[in-house]
């Protein structure tokens, strides 16, 4: 257990690369960049008990949601419900293999790893050093792909669509999945990369004199992005973490527009085709995105057509061209403050997301209306689609080196 003072301590801004001397500190209080407002360090009362706490919890109310099942639906007198593992099974039974692998690892097997390797860490379970590390290293990267969050909103904006065609029940399931959806998420905010990482192993000594105030890279130095270690500039692998890394991402606008063009020629199918197809008394229709969004309006269910619009049609478009706006800017182009620059690629880094709502309403409805010629769901191409475009604007702004946008900045600030 930690004291409630801390001796003075440098540490680097992930974000804008400014390093910060850490003042003294109390238990419950947390260290942000006075440059960009990235929280630095989060002090929590127990760092050691309260992540392990919601974790064990987490996987408890998860395994109770996969026992179970989730909804049901009844039409004229059919009944249908479906459990958590049938969703991904019907994916996989239709020939979208793929969407059901990412639902199977976004939704149940990434959160659950995290939760265990959460457990693990925290309470210095014994194991060899290596194992110690490589579960460290997973956990952060694999903190964008839980989408649990994103699932359960998917499954609400579901519910309005299957109102339209019989009677909705909630399953056994459905509760405990909501409170594993909110421990999983407590339990990554109480879970301090910068603690965590000391506990491992102390961090490696600089042996070199910095002055809090200036840009790492200006000094010498650079960030560990796994462990948070500062090190020199010439330091490729981390001594701690073991890591490779570069005091700036190695061709991170290249890959960054690659991956940006890539989507936007994906967008445009993603669009025109069809998301799902309906059956009903032998008569077929397809639904795009935005047949989607009329067909809610046209009957009143005007908040979740709004919900489906931004996620689906205005986030993807406006992520896709911020990023191309950042990387304008970051070539040198731009005129923008850096502070403004940075609070659109904060913006951007957290909506991308949620646009996967409709790909998991999709599934749901594919999973659950299964009532032979009376009506079923299928999945379309344009699902498949468009979750190659949500996924590769993610690995956009995840290639996007942020400090990109305060280099300039440095520059001027060190002359």
């Amino acid at each position: 257990m930690c004291s409630n003072n801390h001796h003075h301590e440098m540490v680097l801004c992930p974000q804008c690369d400014l390093l910060v001397e850490l003042p003294e500190w109390e238990q419950g209080t947390k260290a942000v960049c006075p440059r960009c407002q990235t929280t630095l360090i989060a002090w929590w009362k127990e760092p050691k008990h309260q992540p392990t706490g919601y974790a064990i919890s987490a996987l408890f109310m998860l395994l109770i949601a996969c026992l179970f099942p989730f909804v049901s639906m009844s039409v004229t007198g059919i009944d249908s419900e479906i459990t958590l593992f049938q969703i991904p099974q019907t994916m996989f039974n239709e020939d979208y293999a793929s969407i059901g692998i990412f639902f199977l690892f976004c939704v149940q097997l990434v959160p659950a790893f995290c939760m265990v390797a959460i457990i693990l860490l925290c309470q210095g379970i014994a194991m060899p050093q290596k194992i110690r590390l490589w579960l460290a290293r997973v956990l952060f990267q694999m903190k964008n792909w839980c989408m649990v969050e994103i699932f359960l909103a998917g499954v609400l904006v579901s519910f309005v669509k299957l109102i339209a065609y019989g009677d909705i029940g909630l399953g056994l399931s459905f509760l405990p999945y909501c409170l594993f959806c909110l421990l999983q998420v407590r339990a990554f905010q109480c879970l301090d990369r910068h603690w965590l990482w000391n506990q491992i192993e102390f961090a490696p000594t600089v042996g070199i004199s910095l002055q809090a105030g200036k840009s790492g890279l200006v000094q010498g130095v650079r960030l560990c992005q796994c462990c948070t270690a500062i090190l020199p500039v010439d330091q490729l692998i981390c001594s701690r973490c073991h890591t490779r890394g570069h005091a700036r991402r190695r061709n991170s606008l290249q890959w960054t527009m690659a991956l940006l063009v890539t989507a936007l020629i994906l967008y445009i199918p993603a669009n025109v085709l069809p998301m799902m197809v309906t059956e009903s008394l032998g008569n077929q229709s397809d639904s795009t995105i935005m047949a989607g969004v009329i067909l809610l309006w046209s009957i009143g269910s005007y908040p979740v057509a709004l919900v489906i619009f931004i996620a689906s049609i205005m986030v993807p478009s406006l992520k896709m061209l911020a990023i191309g706006w950042l990387c304008w800017d970051a070539k040198g182009h731009g005129r923008r403050d850096s502070a403004q620059m940075h609070f659109i690629y904060e913006i951007v880094e957290f909506v991308g997301r949620w646009s996967m709502i409709d790909v998991f309403v999709i599934a749901i409805l594919s999973s659950l209306v299964r009532m032979g010629k009376l009506i079923s769901v299928y999945p379309a191409m344009g699902a498949m689609i468009f979750s190659l475009v949500v996924i590769l604007t993610m690995f956009a702004a995840m290639t996007f080196d942020p400090r990109l946008i305060w280099d300039r900045a440095n520059v001027k600030h060190s002359l």
